[in-house]
């Protein structure tokens, strides 16, 4: 990352849940809220013109969803990652998003502490996994593959112990818990997470976690 401030675009079709996010990030230091959209097409809209690093994504609008609209910005190959903003307990969209192409997601009621660390994270090129909630959300909406979803048949390039990290991925684990689970160093886990991104084709973990679950390696609850 340079040291320039993030540029982020808000979608919500709340205009109140929007100045909220504007207000909080404000006073944010490193972060800048350059545009707002209100549903979908406008954020794909903003997405193209204003080339935002993050892309805060509200997924239950009126006309273009936050699905499809991820799915458009992530055709693009500029600058923009999409960071969904969601409801857990009755937001059954999730899993869509993902596998749309989105870096993670937020819920509602989150920290604003967390609210801002996660959309630094993902400025910075990561992909949320880590935090319970998101495990949770992983294991509730992964194990429903959308047609066309990889199979076992999609690992053969993988080695054993690319299997072994690839698994561990999929249960939440970060690098560090990684390396300690199979006693190897840090730098080691960051470079099969590589290798991994690189043969399964992935864009990132989030993607790896999906993979993970698609092909069973990874068992749902």
């Amino acid at each position: 990352m340079t040291d320039h401030a993030v540029r982020v675009v808000l979608t919500d079709d709340q205009p109140l849940v929007r100045a909220a996010l504007r207000m909080v990030i404000a006073e944010a230091p490193g972060l800048d809220v350059v545009g707002e959209a209100g549903n979908g097409a406008e954020a794909v809209a903003l997405a193209q013109s204003l080339r935002p690093e993050v892309m805060v994504m509200d997924l239950r609008m009126p006309g273009m969803d936050g699905i499809e609209a991820t799915r458009r910005i992530m055709e693009d190959p500029g600058p923009t990652r999409v960071l969904v903003l969601t409801t857990f307990d009755d937001d059954e969209y999730v899993y869509g998003a993902l596998r749309a192409g989105s870096s993670g997601f937020l819920v509602k009621d989150m920290g604003l502490d967390d609210i801002l660390a996660a959309i630094r994270v993902v400025a910075a090129g990561d992909a949320l996994i880590a935090p319970s909630v998101t495990r949770r959300l992983i294991k509730d909406f992964a194990g429903r593959p959308a047609p066309g979803a990889p199979r076992q048949g999609d690992l053969a390039a993988i080695t054993e112990r690319e299997r072994e990290v690839l698994t561990l991925i999929g249960s939440g684990l970060s690098n560090t818990e990684i390396a300690e689970r199979l006693v190897i160093s840090v730098a080691t886990a960051k470079t099969y997470v590589t290798r991994l991104l690189s043969k399964l084709d992935a864009r990132d973990r989030v993607q790896l976690v999906i993979i993970a679950y698609e092909t069973g390696l990874v068992a749902v609850g």
